[in-house]
């Protein structure tokens, strides 16, 4: 299963709209999870516009939290995606094979077995999450917050009994405002991801459209190749003479 979870506050402002940039994503089997943390005012309601938005392009859910909710969230929204994806694939068997349109319509004992297996599945699946942070200068006073989100979802995919690979990247890049950081490649180690958040230095314009893509591109070319852990990785650049994308039709 392929996630990218958004930290963000809304309000893009440079680029590729992050909502077809989002749709993109889905084309290509990535759920996007958007996880909110936007201020009062108009700012705040066209940024949680923009949110729900992008969500509901990338196929995911999305919450509006305040910044002391955010770690709870960012574990929520990862473990609900991986139970509706698998709630999804038995309802779409179950009505190729039965005609059941739901696991509700069967016999109860036969839906307790169902039920129990489905529980199974969402602990072993396979994962893949890219956390996507946006580090503008508006998400700033958020900062503490995701730290302690990165903290808690290790914790959370450390538990799993099923194989958990996380990328962690944010933007703006320092010398590129454009530009998306990979600030760790694919790893199975959930006990570095803490240690990255010393690298979030919130600045700049907000580039949500353009980081999506770079994040759908990272999943293309390495997807299903977990590498050796590389916490000083340099940032990933795309193949495209650095240019914003603006030829995807979705």
């Amino acid at each position: 299963m392929k996630q990218i979870l958004l930290i963000t506050d809304g309000c893009s402002n440079m680029g590729e709209s992050p909502v077809t940039a989002a749709a993109q994503a889905l084309a290509e089997g990535i759920v996007v999870n958007v996880a909110g943390v936007v201020d009062t005012g108009s700012i705040g309601e066209h940024g949680a516009k923009e949110i729900a938005e992008i969500a509901r392009a990338g196929g995911g859910m999305s919450r509006i939290v305040k910044t002391r909710e955010l770690s709870q969230t960012v574990q929520m929204l990862t473990r609900q995606t991986v139970a509706g994806t698998i709630r999804q694939a038995v309802n779409q068997e179950l009505k190729q094979l039965f005609g059941l349109d739901s696991v509700g319509a069967l016999p109860p004992e036969k839906r307790a077995e169902v039920v129990r297996v489905m529980d199974e599945l969402e602990e072993m699946s396979s994962l893949h999450v890219a956390l996507l942070i946006d580090a503008s200068a508006s998400m700033k006073p958020k900062l503490s917050a995701v730290e302690e989100a990165i903290r808690d979802l290790a914790l959370s995919l450390k538990a799993r009994s099923g194989s958990s690979a996380v990328a962690v990247f944010h933007y703006p890049a320092d010398d590129d405002p454009w530009s998306c950081v990979m600030d760790c490649d694919w790893t199975t180690d959930a006990d570095k991801l803490p240690h990255l958040f010393a690298r979030l230095r919130m600045q700049g314009a907000t580039p949500t459209g353009p980081a999506l893509l770079q994040v759908v591109d990272y999943f293309r070319e390495t997807y299903g190749k977990i590498k050796s852990e590389h916490i000083d990785a340099p940032p990933f650049v795309r193949s495209d003479s650095g240019e914003v994308r603006s030829d995807y039709v979705v």
